[in-house]
């Protein structure tokens, strides 16, 4: 997405362009609601910034949907006061069709309500060094999990698993071990209790499994209003 992007803006304004994403994300890792920013020479019109963005941007999967102005000191980034993630597993024994690579297919059923009492425990704040890659830079593992809700709805492709993440920020595969280890509870080899007890553990050994990337979205990042620099396009 990044190099489509300043690939583009390349076209509109000669020089090396650089974006600054409201996060990053693994491989294979979809965006509904990434958000970003750049310094651009030219006082673009916003509407025609994007239309100009998105010719360029053809044939790659990347779609600028809405741009602003915003004020010097605002940054996609450290701006941000939340992060919201989706997570979908499809449970169906025939092959993803559609779907394929936009969720995690697994072939049995789970139960909800287990693994709804099982993430209440992850809620607040905690040290959340058991969720946390071995290769996370963050400072701190400490963070404050504000959401995090299972729902069981019907998808195109049959019977899908949601799950609703959100706080200010993650840990490096946080939400990708909150889901292994939940898909575990739901499919009754872990206890709702067992994943109070990975957390108090401290211990990476503790996790469950880390799911696939494809079933995670990164479906929106909240800012403090106003952070636009005039109208909105």
């Amino acid at each position: 997405m990044q190099g489509a992007i300043e690939a583009a803006l390349s076209r509109l304004e000669p020089g090396d362009h650089t974006i600054a994403a409201a996060g990053r994300t693994d491989t294979g890792v979809h965006g509904l609601g990434q958000v970003a920013h750049c310094d651009l020479q030219k006082d673009w019109d916003p509407f025609r910034l994007s239309e100009a963005l998105n010719f360029h941007l053809k044939p790659n999967p990347v779609a600028i949907v809405d741009a602003a102005r915003v004020d010097d000191d605002w940054h996609a980034r450290f701006s941000a006061v939340e992060r919201q993630y989706l997570f979908r597993i499809l449970m169906r024994r025939a092959p993803a069709t559609h779907d394929e690579g936009q969720v995690w297919q697994i072939n049995h059923e789970l139960d909800v309500d287990a693994m709804q009492a099982g993430a209440n425990y992850l809620l607040g704040h905690h040290d959340f060094t058991t969720f946390r890659s071995s290769i996370c830079q963050a400072a701190s593992p400490v963070k404050t999990l504000d959401e995090l809700r299972v729902e069981r709805v019907m998808g195109l492709s049959g019977p899908e698993i949601h799950f609703h993440v959100r706080a200010r920020s993650f840990l490096h595969n946080q939400v990708r071990s909150f889901v292994g280890t939940l898909e575990r509870v739901g499919a009754g080899s872990w206890t709702p209790e067992d994943v109070r007890d990975a957390l108090e553990a401290r211990d990476r050994a503790a996790c469950g499994p880390v799911c696939p990337g494809h079933g995670l979205y990164l479906a929106r990042v909240g800012y403090p209003e106003p952070v636009f620099a005039g109208d909105r396009a």
